[in-house]
């Protein structure tokens, strides 16, 4: 115990623990007047006794007074420093839109360590593009680019602004426009942010052969990078070629592992994880070195470090007839609901027939459910027409097991474009396949619709050069109001139209090729009303070749992220 003087008080004050403690005169015992004895005939009180009695009225005092310290602090308010305080919203930079664009497809050739791919070179005809916007705000462009992987710019969209321009009436709308450029390799489409607002933007790469076992058409978004993605529509089986493709394009080392779900379950695959994708590289995985003879397979990559882009590339071959070439991209993560729009159907009987011929039960549609959790789903499908929906044959009610991959066939419904809408209550993750070609030994095509994101406002949807063009879009339980705009090749947003979609029902709006005799390169989108989707359906006249792009999310605003003080 620490001894302290207390100003101003007696001689004999001290100051412990914060209490002033005073040893009074009149608790000491006194000697009676005139004699060395006590009445009592005891010693008399010596300076040890006196000591001894100061030092337990001392102690009683202290008790006392912590007594009234602990009771009192209960009662005052708690200081200032000590009280909680609510988190602060602290602004984060808005970053660079980024969309990797995956390269041409390439036949598959052979594997040197089961899963590493070998590839040959393409066919004579084919061709691969990549087409993208930017959109201005208030007159004034963000710089954009598409580079390659290692830096290097293939093409700059658009330079880096100016000064703002003056305030006054307001600007006519303009786009960044990237018309349809080749390209023979992996890309990165980015845009810099402006105002501190991320870059609307969206790109889509196109491959088509009309020769050699990957004829068709193949398209793909330019997809943001994520550090979890889900893949579904894949097959191993015998004349199936599934190639996993993964792109850092960080300056961050990523480790990937990877989670297959086939018909049977979960597949345990030795070498599935850790993954080394290192920056500014791509990776491409055999999945039949993984998972083969899965008839259905959904993979789930994941990625600590860097995030990557993760893409299918799917291929069928019949014997010696080509059955088409697609892209699988990541749809929406597991929810409880699952839509995909630009669902093209054929005619029910001609497909019946071609489907019963061998090596041909995956040319018809079908929907693909796979549920990651430990629960089994009760999975709702729905199916809606431009007349309204439509029923499924088989009901339109199925249990999708946990942990696997069940597939629910679209086949008996009328020819048509539809969106499909499915509901559970528990989550899972869908895509529909989509097939074109009726006719045994001729050239067919095939494509995996992936699930979409809710329309909000200004969606950028590239619209890929050549063949026949369709906007596809979806109004589930309420009516829909649709705004789109076409983006032209000479950087103008030309004036909105407007489509009102009555609820439970598919609308199809045909692309043309030029608006003002500029060519039309994308839509910007907007929706209000009930929920609605859109997908962009990518067809070849006179072919049978097929392929569905879903609408990406739009541009993200300016984020806010919770700090809390504390110590």
């Amino acid at each position: 115990m620490h001894e302290h003087k207390v100003p101003g008080g007696p001689p004999d004050a001290r100051h412990e623990g914060g209490l002033a403690i005073t040893a009074r005169p009149e608790l000491s015992v006194r000697k009676p007047a005139g004699g060395g004895s006590s009445a009592t005939g005891q010693r008399p009180a010596g300076k040890g006794n006196r000591a001894a009695l100061i030092g337990a009225a001392s102690a009683a005092l202290i008790l006392a007074g912590a007594g009234a310290v602990v009771a009192g602090g209960s009662l005052l308010p708690v200081p200032g420093s000590s009280r909680p305080l609510p988190a602060a919203a602290a602004a984060v930079p808005a970053g660079t839109s980024v969309g990797v664009c995956p390269g041409p497809a390439r036949l598959l050739e052979g594997t040197e360590a089961g899963t590493d791919p070998q590839f040959s070179p393409v066919s004579a005809t084919a061709a691969s593009a990549v087409t993208g916007a930017v959109l201005g705000a208030a007159g004034v462009l963000p710089a954009s680019r598409l580079s390659q992987l290692d830096g290097t710019a293939a093409v700059e969209i658009t330079k880096e602004p100016g000064q703002s321009p003056p305030a006054g009436p307001a600007q006519e709308p303009l786009a960044g426009v990237l018309a349809s450029r080749p390209v023979d390799q992996v890309t990165v489409l980015s845009a810099d942010a402006l105002a501190n607002q991320q870059a609307s933007s969206a790109g889509a790469m196109k491959f088509t052969a009309t020769d050699g076992d990957l004829q068709g058409t193949a398209t793909s978004n330019c997809q943001q990078p994520s550090n979890d993605q889900w893949l579904a529509g894949a097959s191993t089986t015998v004349g199936r070629t599934s190639v996993l493709i993964l792109t850092n394009a960080s300056s961050t080392p990523a480790t990937v592992s990877l989670e297959l779900f086939g018909g049977g379950g979960q597949i345990q695959a030795p070498g599935s994880r850790g993954l080394l994708v290192a920056p500014g590289t791509t990776r491409s995985i055999v999945l039949a070195g993984l998972a083969a003879g899965e008839e259905q397979l959904s993979v789930h990559v994941r990625s600590a470090g860097g995030p990557v882009a993760a893409v299918i590339q799917q291929s069928v071959l019949r014997g010696l007839t080509p059955g088409g070439v697609d892209f699988i991209t990541p749809g929406t993560a597991p929810a409880a609901r699952q839509v995909m729009a630009g669902v093209d159907i054929q005619d029910p009987a001609a497909l019946a027939q071609l489907t019963g011929k061998p090596g041909y039960r995956d040319a018809a549609p079908a929907l693909q459910l796979t549920v990651p959790g430990p629960s089994d789903a009760v999975v709702e499908v729905k199916l809606y027409g431009r007349d309204g929906e439509k029923a499924l044959p088989s009901g339109g009610v199925v249990t999708a097991k946990s942990g696997a991959v069940t597939e629910v066939s679209l086949a008996g419904v009328p020819a048509g474009q539809y969106t499909v809408a499915a509901s559970s209550d528990v989550s899972f993750v869908a895509a529909a396949r989509v097939a074109r070609g009726l006719q045994e030994g001729q050239a067919s095509d095939v494509a995996w619709a992936a699930s979409g994101v809710r329309l909000g406002s200004q969606h950028v949807v590239p619209v890929p050069q050549g063949g026949v063009r369709s906007l596809v879009f979806g109004a589930l339980d309420d009516r829909a109001t649709i705004t789109y705009s076409a983006i032209t090749s000479d950087g103008k947003v030309r004036a909105a139209s407007t489509a009102d979609i009555a609820g439970g029902t598919t609308s199809s709006i045909a692309v043309p090729d030029k608006v003002e005799d500029a060519g039309v390169v994308g839509y910007v989108v907007s929706a209000s009303g009930g929920a609605a989707y859109g997908a962009l359906l990518v067809q070849q006249e006179g072919r049978n070749d097929v392929s569905t792009l879903a609408f990406l999310p739009e541009a993200a605003g300016q984020e806010t992220v919770p700090v809390t003080l504390s110590y």
